[in-house]
């Protein structure tokens, strides 16, 4: 996957996202990469701008990307894919291995260690249920703008939004069963 520039770059996740939105923007800045990513992928993949910044430094350090100072003005850093970078996008596109997910829930770490039911649930019913709107108003006003894979995505998200509201739903009345 890597050229002269690095016997092995280790790429991880952030470092494809960020190969893919420089990809679909064509030439980006870091902070191009970071408000694309806040505008469209937040929702199920944060990545903090600190790590957007970094990864860029070491995709250009493995030659992945390629840098450029943008001429006046501020003088930014444009970034492109170099070949080596588009082979390696197209190889983690392809890439077809299961990986399981780590839902890191807070909430739901807390009961595990005590925390109240009646306490946690009705927050996270109504933060739940106000995501699931933003997505289903997400999808009714630009759903057939989106391409398919895009699409997929924030169905994902009004999915799992869906079977959150549930889960905290199914908490609740089991405390209300109990008595609790």
């Amino acid at each position: 996957m890597a050229d002269s520039h690095s016997a092995d770059p280790r790429l991880t996740t952030p470092s494809f996202l960020v190969l893919g939105f420089i990809d679909q923007l064509g030439e980006a800045t870091p902070y191009d990469v970071k408000v694309e990513a806040g505008r469209t992928v937040a929702p199920f993949w944060s990545m903090p701008h600190a790590q957007v910044y970094a990864q860029c430094d070491r995709l250009v350090a493995a030659g992945l990307l390629s840098e450029s100072r943008q001429s006046g003005g501020r003088n930014r850093r444009l970034l492109k894919l170099t070949r080596t970078g588009k082979a390696a996008l197209a190889e983690w596109l392809a890439d077809s291995t299961f990986v399981p997910v780590e839902a890191r829930e807070r909430s739901i770490l807390k009961l595990w260690f005590g925390g109240r039911p009646e306490v946690h649930s009705p927050v996270q019913i109504s933060e739940h249920h106000r995501t699931l709107t933003e997505y289903e108003e997400l999808a009714e006003t630009v759903g057939e703008l989106l391409t398919r894979g895009q699409r997929e995505a924030l169905e994902f998200g009004i999915r799992y939004e869906r079977m959150m509201i549930d889960f905290w739903q199914w908490v609740e009345q089991r405390g209300d069963q109990r008595g609790e």
